[in-house]
């Protein structure tokens, strides 16, 4: 589940394209999702998102956000290029002083992923410091120079609180991880073009031991894969600058061949605290966006309504309340049903459609293995295939309110010399949970009275 689909859901409630009987024939249909709301949703939402204008509602802010990170993510890869450069520069007297670049790689990563942690126990407040303090929270900056009607678009979109936060932490991390990228690609290209010498230097009392013990502990994700990527006490001790005065140490110049060695352990560094680590915190934030997109799918304006519409029968019980005030006519046709059986070989209808049929059977609780659409824009060959695989006792759905005519008589006395059994039902719309007037039976009651067919029954 995405976020374009659950925008063009939004869009499709707004003004749904779908009846109650459609909405319940869609449901019964899809009867392994009666108990996954969400996915029955979105099931829907993909059958009838090309009702919607073109591009839908989802399309067209997924490609404003599409563009507005693209421009973001390109400024993010640039300027973590160019950090890296400059904390890399290296003129060729001094050495590079790795302290910046593990700050840049590993402190300010875990700082921002703490705080990103926080903000993600915090995504339900609708106005949270720690979520916009990040770089995604300028898309609505940008977002102000779109085009009038693009940004009426965004403003007519009512997107919960919940669900925007959680955009806004998972586009911080595609920036963040973007920016990380811009470093380790500046280390690697620093280090393959240029003879580049590394040191350290600080004006805090650190002994080369305890930076060892410190820089061991760092490289403990990696030190067993690549040892050679853990700095040893030794080039610690050769590397350390003092600045005191222009020149170098002697011990400095004496192990000038070692001193590039260091890029080993900054390159797994950046990789693992500012690369991967970010990666599983933007997998964490995906997972994040798209539960809060299931949460937020049940809340929007007439989800329940809709997945009541799929779920619950249109009507409960077929019994007729108006069996008991029935006066029969002069005419009565004498083979009468008045309450259906449990179960049928097969359900037809006269010009009603499969789907139709399904809900029709349904809201009386009849079990069925069969449906059959005939008549209507049939054609006569479709008919007789219908014919040779008819068998059993046939419920016969029609169109109470429309007289029956010549094709329908013909059909039935077809499907007579086929069937044990055929029971006509006369049913109303389904906005009128199919009930049909009495006196619009009559006209089906008189008709079959001339038809002389013993194994025609009718539905009272």
């Amino acid at each position: 589940m995405d976020l374009k689909s659950y925008l063009n859901l939004f869009a499709l409630l707004e003004n749904p394209p779908t009846t109650h009987e459609e909405n319940r024939a869609f449901g019964l249909s899809h009867q392994a999702l009666k108990q996954k709301p969400v996915k029955a949703l979105m099931a829907w939402e993909d059958s009838y998102v090309s009702t919607l204008p073109q591009p839908s509602l989802g399309e067209r802010f997924s490609s404003y956000l599409y563009g507005t990170t693209l421009i973001l993510g390109v400024l993010a890869f640039i300027l973590g290029v160019l950090s890296g450069l400059a904390l890399l520069s290296y003129s060729g007297h001094e050495p590079v002083n790795v302290i910046y670049f593990i700050a840049m790689v590993v402190f300010f990563p875990l700082l921002t992923m703490f705080l990103t942690l926080i903000a993600m126990m915090r995504t339900k407040r609708n106005r949270s410091l720690l979520v916009h303090i990040s770089p995604a929270f300028w898309m609505e900056k940008i977002f102000s120079l779109l085009p009038n009607q693009t940004q009426k678009d965004i403003k007519e979109l009512k997107i919960n609180p919940l669900l925007l936060n959680w955009i806004m932490i998972k586009r911080s991390q595609i920036l963040a991880l973007l920016f990380s990228l811009g470093l380790f690609i500046a280390l690697i290209s620093i280090v393959v073009t240029k003879d580049i010498a590394f040191a350290w230097s600080t004006t805090l009392h650190i002994t080369p031991e305890a930076f060892h013990a410190f820089l061991n502990t760092l490289a403990l994700p990696w030190r067993e894969l690549f040892p050679d990527a853990v700095p040893s006490i030794e080039l610690i001790k050769h590397s350390q600058y003092f600045r005191l005065g222009d020149s170098l140490s002697k011990t400095m110049i004496d192990n000038a061949s070692e001193l590039g060695e260091w890029w080993k352990f900054l390159a797994c560094a950046t990789f693992f605290y500012a690369i991967f680590l970010r990666f599983l915190l933007f997998l964490l934030a995906n997972f994040g966006l798209n539960r809060a997109i299931e949460k937020s799918t049940l809340t929007l304006p007439g989800a329940t309504k809709l997945l009541r519409e799929m779920n619950e029968p249109i009507i409960r019980t077929h019994a007729n309340n108006e069996e008991s005030v029935f006066v029969p006519s002069k005419e009565n046709y004498e083979q009468l049903v008045h309450t259906l059986d449990a179960s049928y070989d097969m359900v037809q209808g006269w010009a009603i459609g499969k789907e139709n049929l399904v809900v029709l059977n349904d809201s009386m609780q009849i079990i069925t293995p069969e449906f059959f659409e005939v008549g209507g824009s049939k054609s006569l060959e479709e008919d007789n295939e219908i014919l040779a695989k008819s068998h059993g006792e046939v419920l016969f759905f029609v169109k109470g309110w429309e007289p029956p005519t010549m094709d329908f008589i013909d059909y039935i006395k077809e499907l007579s010399l086929k069937v044990d059994k055929i029971i006509v039902v006369p049913v109303g719309t389904a906005k009128n949970n199919y009930k049909i007037d009495t006196s619009a039976v009559d006209v089906w009651d008189r008709k079959l009275s001339q038809l002389h067919e013993p194994k025609v029954w009718l539905k009272r």
